[in-house]
């Protein structure tokens, strides 16, 4: 039986990475977004390369939209071995300004709808005696430019939420870690319609100690290392991609 990864906001930028990395390892791929024009494409690309995927429409701020992806899942693809919770959305504007509408818009995204998801993934897990959960993170977790207090909270408590359910659920066989990109650029893994070619500086490069801005794929490789067996003694944690950005001081 092939193993089954579930990812939220799979269908761009780094979510589309990691859900073509699974499928390009024989996993079968749920794929869950807001965005049709674009999750019908990254299903399509899938199974053109041989692959199995499904999409649906899915806010993961609404728990019934969640419910309903992970009982089609189940029934379409058997099982779930590795959720991906990597759905987010910002909002910005002046700390002093910003609606408390907005704050609790990205923490039922970035947070409450990776607790939920988390939650009836791991009901389905539990049955099978095994599970990888994984929380896309963010270095904003742990530093911050001005006016993301919704983002930076939601990231933050992300971790607190990774070491958590790694202790909950550790009995059941489910592991369960973090991962904080830094620069990601996603410019060039959008949809068809939205996609652009990146431009970097030399600044920007030299910001990092590797040299480069990151990409998706630096990211789905982490995911794809996680969720494997060589993984196994791994729960709790949370990797830091970033290409030794916040290792760096820079005077300016």
């Amino acid at each position: 039986m092939n193993k089954v990864a579930a990812v939220t906001g799979g269908a761009q930028g780094i979510g589309k990475a990691v859900s073509l990395a699974f499928a390009k390892a024989g996993y079968e791929v749920s794929i869950a977004d807001t965005d049709k024009e674009a999750g019908l494409e990254i299903v399509h690309e899938i199974r053109q390369a041989g692959g199995k995927s499904l999409f649906m429409c899915v806010d993961v701020a609404k728990e019934e939209d969640i419910a309903k992806w992970m009982r089609i899942t189940a029934a379409e693809l058997g099982r779930i071995d590795v959720l991906v919770n990597n759905a987010g959305i910002s909002r910005g504007g002046s700390m002093l300004e910003l609606p408390i509408s907005q704050f609790d818009e990205v923490l039922g995204v970035n947070l409450r709808g990776a607790f939920l998801c988390s939650q009836q993934a791991a009901v389905l897990m539990k049955r099978q005696g095994s599970g990888v959960i994984l929380n896309m993170a963010s270095t904003r977790a742990t530093m911050s430019e001005a006016d993301t207090e919704a983002y930076s909270a939601s990231k933050g408590g992300l971790l607190a939420l990774t070491h958590a359910m790694a202790v909950s659920l550790g009995g059941y066989g489910i592991r369960v870690n973090a991962i904080s990109p830094g620069w990601i650029e996603t410019a060039d893994w959008q949809k068809t319609s939205r996609r652009k070619t990146p431009v970097h500086s030399e600044r920007d490069r030299l910001q990092h100690p590797v040299g480069r801005v990151g990409n998706p794929d630096d990211i789905a490789a982490a995911c794809l290392y996680l969720a494997g067996d060589h993984a196994g003694f791994i729960t709790g944690q949370n990797l830091i991609i970033d290409g030794g950005m916040t290792v760096k001081m820079i005077y300016e």
